[in-house]
């Protein structure tokens, strides 16, 4: 069965209210990560990685000495809470523990109790890196890989780092034709510093849709063309007189770039003001690469984003046990903010940025 995410259609025509937006349109590739057992032959966010067995796995190689979140447990424990949390959700008749989940406790608190005899890695010792996402240029046209590369690798440590208390990533490309023996079993990190650092394993229904810039993004000409009650009443939009106050406000929410897990078109920007990147080799400004979202959707009128297929789950109410349809890679960021990775239009093997936003 393939997986299918529709984005339903913008509920006003962005070009037919403001046709000076036209040209700044740009292609972006909504991801729709879901729940699911992806393989090393498939794009995924939290899956398993094609990644060659004769190439060392990424490390993280910097002090984790000061890093305390308030929470750091095994990702053994984090899937396990997660897996019981989901049963709890689906079956409400079972209380408690099952005997499964009590072995799988018992199993988890001897290896914890194992490594406590040993002691916690020194602070200096390389921490293995995490899957993030990885995308197959078969699935994902937009990705400009260099040379012969059809594949890109997404990784970060499952630590804050100063000065932005974010994850540090690692980003690689390769041809995937040119990977016979495969890492089996990849190295996992001690402990993770917060649990939205473990993606959980999502396969992926890519879908083309154009993204419009954040009203940040715009010239201040035409800020004040968006921020004009008049221009929307003049177009016949059909906007809610709430909006009068703050039409830019509809436009962000609604009209400009999709939220969630994207690749391509335009930040996110809100969290932050715009911040041009430049490439610390050649000085190109670096462009949006990938989105990594810590909801789908928002709550509220940000429901309009959900797909098609979805508006069932997000106009719910009771969610629970930590089943959050909007959040299915279980991934958060910030303070449920997006990290934004940029990328060197010159050279895509130059250094990447990324940032929170």
């Amino acid at each position: 069965m393939v997986l299918v995410r529709t984005t339903p259609p913008r509920p006003v025509d962005v070009t037919a209210v403001f046709p000076e937006l036209a040209p700044l349109a740009r292609p972006a590739i909504r991801l729709h990560p879901r729940p699911g057992s992806p393989s090393v032959g498939e794009s995924s966010v939290g899956g398993p990685l094609l990644w060659p067995a004769e190439e060392p796995w990424p490390h993280c190689a910097a002090s984790h000495l000061h890093v305390d979140s308030g929470f750091r447990t095994s990702p053994a424990d984090v899937r396990l809470t997660r897996r019981m949390q989901a049963r709890r959700h689906s079956d409400h008749a079972v209380r408690g523990t099952t005997p499964e989940e009590a072995a799988a406790m018992e199993r988890n608190a001897a290896v914890l109790a194992e490594r406590f005899a040993v002691g916690p890695p020194p602070a200096d010792c390389p921490v293995p890196m995490l899957p993030v996402v990885q995308l197959y240029l078969r699935d994902i046209p937009l990705l400009r890989p260099p040379g012969q590369a059809d594949l890109l690798q997404v990784l970060w440590c499952p630590y804050d780092h100063d000065p932005d208390h974010k994850p540090s990533t690692a980003l690689f490309w390769r041809s995937a034709a040119e990977v016979v023996d495969i890492l089996a079993t990849p190295p996992e990190p001690y402990e993770v510093n917060w649990n939205g650092y473990l993606p959980e394993p999502c396969v992926l229904a890519p879908e083309a849709i154009t993204d419009y810039p954040h009203s940040l993004d715009l010239s201040p000409q035409m800020q004040r063309m968006v921020e004009d009650w008049s221009r929307w009443q003049a177009a016949g939009a059909d906007v809610d007189s709430s909006y009068a106050e703050c039409p830019q406000e509809f436009y962000d929410t609604h009209l400009a770039h999709a939220p969630g897990w994207r690749v391509g078109g335009w930040p996110p920007w809100g969290r932050t003001d715009p911040s041009p990147q430049f490439c610390t080799v050649c000085s190109a400004q670096m462009v949006p690469l990938l989105t990594i979202a810590s909801f789908e959707w928002d709550g509220g009128e940000g429901h309009r984003w959900a797909p098609h297929e979805d508006q069932d789950a997000a106009n719910a109410v009771g969610h629970c046990c930590g089943q959050e349809p909007s959040q299915p890679t279980k991934v958060e960021v910030g303070s449920t903010d997006n990290m934004q990775i940029y990328v060197c239009p010159t050279s895509p093997e130059h250094p990447h940025i990324d940032l929170i936003q």
